[in-house]
């Protein structure tokens, strides 16, 4: 019989920060020209930076991606997130590189991590 997980609690943002937020979307998504599939993926970085940091970003999406991203937020991932969110050991490929020493290694493509992507329940 497996143990049950210990389910991980996301402080809530307070009302001014959340607002700040949307302000801040709003107005870039309102800016933005180009492909709609960049602007969900930035939109969708800016979400879960918040709950899994940076760490998870830049092991699951390469350079380009995250520097486009950035662009169309005006952002910077490493100053706008923290290192781990809350929701960061749900993630298998941190995990499993935190436990090898080889975050380094595993962001620049020297250090392979299967699943990288995935997360646990």
């Amino acid at each position: 019989m497996g143990t049950a997980k210990r389910r991980i609690r996301v402080p809530p943002m307070t009302e001014a920060a959340a607002g700040q937020l949307m302000s801040r979307l709003d107005e870039r998504v309102s800016a933005f020209a180009g492909q709609i599939d960049e602007l969900e993926g930035a939109v969708g970085m800016q979400i879960l930076g918040r709950l899994f940091g940076w760490k998870v970003l830049v092991l699951v999406h390469n350079k380009r991606t995250i520097r486009k991203y950035e662009e169309i937020l005006g952002i910077n991932v490493r100053e706008e997130f923290p290192d781990v969110g809350p929701l960061a050991p749900k993630s298998v490929g941190l995990e499993f590189v935190e436990k090898a020493g080889k975050f380094w290694k595993a962001v620049s493509g020297d250090y392979s991590v299967p699943d990288k992507r995935d997360i646990e329940a």
